[in-house]
């Protein structure tokens, strides 16, 4: 390509710097625009599919770990602190190694590490009952505590580890 004038490219240089500039802000716009920021906090129905994306046990008993994936569900749907998100993490390992499954148990600790953070517009996310995203990893607010009902703040960090 031929220029006539030095001036021309360098306006041809800065107008695509701007259009690239554009272009990478143009996700950004819209990721922030579908975010609620607004509205009242309330907490949705909760719902679960058991061991989401997973099975929910062995061939020889199919809902071995079923249950103690219903209960990671209702913690990461209730949401909270990072402490909050890793101590149910942990749980669901344990609960599935206690049950003779090792290999699994950390299988499905990686997947929910991984795949469960807060920053990711999924349906199983950590706080996915709650009406906004992102809500992130935040303490239990009164706000929080009035939606959801006396005491469920405490629950997740009374659960055992071990």
């Amino acid at each position: 390509m031929h220029f006539k004038k030095a001036g021309e490219l360098k306006r041809r240089v800065v107008w695509n710097r701007k259009l690239i500039g554009a272009l990478l802000l143009l996700p950004a716009v819209a990721f922030l625009s579908s975010c609620s920021f607004h509205e009242p906090l309330e907490i949705k129905e909760f719902q679960s599919d058991g061991c989401t994306c997973f099975f929910n046990g062995t061939r020889s008993q199919p809902s071995l770990w079923r249950e103690d994936c219903l209960a990671h569900d209702h913690a990461y749907w209730r949401g909270g602190s990072f402490q909050q998100r890793k101590r149910a993490d942990l749980l669901l390992r344990n609960q599935i190694r206690r049950k003779g499954a090792p290999i699994t148990a950390f299988l499905v600790y990686v997947g929910v590490r991984l795949g469960g953070s807060p920053w990711l517009p999924t349906p199983w996310r950590w706080g996915f009952g709650w009406n906004r995203f992102p809500l992130g990893y935040r303490e239990w607010t009164q706000e929080m505590s009035e939606s959801m009902g006396e005491g469920a703040s405490s629950e997740v960090m009374s659960l055992p580890l071990d």
